[in-house]
């Protein structure tokens, strides 16, 4: 079921929103060679607790984990697409990271991700970032009332396609709201025209997660959470919580 939020709801979204872009800025600023992951994690988590928020990651486990999550932030570090678990791991010059974040405050969630080289970057990979983050922007483009959701996806995939990269198949959006996960999904690859209707009130989280080989391969780590490429190519994710309102999408989670 999919729960149209009021404007006054949508405002209190907003809040949970700008403490999870205030905890991605601060995660990127410090992000440089020599720091490690669960560095970057306490970073996040100190963002949290000084906005008294709390994180819809921590101790998150769904169907097809073998442990709950244990940590605040999703660091997937080159070929790693999404979830990638915050370890020991000390950050190289030319890494490509993708960081993941949410946060709930007031009985509402936000969620966004960038993606960011470290040190000297390579050309492909600014290349796939941008791509990543103009496959966002056209998402958030077709977020508007009166389009449907395979609009939006259709956007993304036309976006990454061109391109030239893959997508991995199954991976994508979904709504957002007193839950971080909630209905509809949003795919990142779809035909226009089709799927739910959009309408004022919803809430989705928007995010295009791309593979610089060009295939669309992926397979899950030994930790059970991290997926990676099949090839070893890098890949990118961008991600903002939207909401889509009569006067056009309002982006919620803007840094």
């Amino acid at each position: 079921m999919v729960e149209l939020k009021t404007d006054t709801s949508i405002d209190a979204m907003r809040e949970a929103g700008r403490v999870v872009g205030d905890a991605l800025t601060a995660v990127r600023e410090q992000a440089a060679v020599g720091v490690s992951l669960l560095d970057l994690d306490e970073v996040a988590r100190e963002v949290l607790r000084k906005a008294g928020a709390t994180s819809p990651f921590l101790g998150y486990r769904p169907s097809f984990a073998p442990t709950p999550f244990p940590a605040v932030i999703c660091a997937s570090v080159n070929d790693a697409i999404v979830h990638g678990i915050p370890t020991t791991y000390r950050l190289r010059d030319g890494d490509l990271v993708s960081i993941d974040c949410g946060a709930e405050l007031g009985g509402w969630a936000g969620d966004s991700a960038i993606s960011f080289t470290v040190g000297r970057a390579r050309p492909e990979d600014v290349r796939l970032v941008e791509t990543a983050e103009r496959a966002l922007a056209a998402g958030i483009g077709a977020a508007v009332v009166g389009n449907r959701i395979g609009d939006i996806a259709h956007a993304i995939g036309t976006v990454c396609r061109e391109a030239g990269y893959g997508i991995p198949e199954g991976f994508g959006g979904h709504g957002i709201g007193r839950r971080m996960h909630e209905d509809p999904p949003v795919p990142n690859e779809g035909r226009p025209g089709r799927g739910m209707r959009l309408r004022h009130g919803m809430a989705l989280a928007i995010e295009p997660m791309v593979i610089g080989g060009g295939g669309d391969g992926y397979h899950e780590s030994s930790d059970g959470w991290t997926l990676r490429t099949n090839d070893g190519s890098r890949a990118a994710h961008a991600e903002h919580s939207v909401a889509i309102t009569e006067s056009g999408p309002r982006v919620l989670t803007a840094r």
